[in-house]
């Protein structure tokens, strides 16, 4: 999912871009009229976009811009064209001119993705699109800690507790998907997070919140052995 948050002193305004989001699909959007709300929000959650009206009431929309985590996305939305220019001074990755109409609402969602996904090549940002329930759903790679396969699909184990993920694609098809200097195949049906690992030895390895060890391979020994050469 991408995380995004919309702030804006009208309801109605807030409205029409929630609606937008439900459209696209794939978006967890929360809305604040609110801005000092909407701050802390932003700084306990870490959203990937931000939608930000300029004008608002009580804030001058580009110093709160300027408050923001870095890395953030920030599409300005405002009545008035004049305020367009204002969003250079704060790197803004698009301009919304209400009343806001959804193909160029699109267009703005996908340039803030692109724009986010071309900061650097920082793994903790990657991420992995997976089917589940005939929806497309985004998994952050730095998220998970191992993935098992069962026949044709596949179990993707989450930190934290995080709910567990059933998709139905090949091992082989997610490995090639994933980083692979953060992921390795140890077993025809297990692939790990090489910084959840704790410790290991010829037939098993022991991750970080995962009370069942995971079994190694035999034709994988090898590999890991050079992956976490012993002191």
């Amino acid at each position: 999912m991408i995380r995004c948050i919309a702030i804006d002193d009208e309801p109605i305004a807030l409205s029409i871009i929630a609606d937008h989001c439900r459209r696209y699909g794939l978006i967890d959007l929360q809305c604040f009229t609110s801005p000092l709300r909407g701050l802390n929000a932003i700084n306990d959650t870490r959203p990937e976009i931000v939608f930000l009206d300029i004008e608002m009431h009580a804030v001058n929309g580009i110093e709160f811009a300027r408050q923001l985590p870095e890395g953030t996305a920030v599409i300005i939305t405002t009545a008035y064209a004049q305020y367009a220019k204002d969003g250079f001074e704060i790197d803004a990755v698009d301009f919304l001119h209400k009343p806001i109409f959804y193909p160029r609402f699109q267009h703005a969602i996908e340039k803030a993705i692109k724009w986010r996904g071309n900061l650097d090549n920082d793994v903790s940002r990657a991420t992995l699109t997976l089917k589940v329930d005939h929806k497309n759903l985004v998994i952050d790679v730095a998220d998970i800690t191992y993935i098992e396969a069962m026949d044709n699909y596949v179990k993707v184990y989450r930190r934290g507790g995080q709910r567990l993920i059933m998709s139905q694609i090949p091992l082989k098809e997610v490995e090639a998907m994933l980083p692979q200097d953060r992921f390795m195949r140890v077993h025809r049906s297990f692939i790990v997070a090489m910084d959840a690992v704790e410790k290991f030895s010829a037939r098993s390895l022991n991750l970080s919140g995962i009370a069942e060890p995971i079994p190694i391979g035999r034709t994988y020994s090898s590999v890991i052995a050079e992956r976490f050469p012993r002191s």
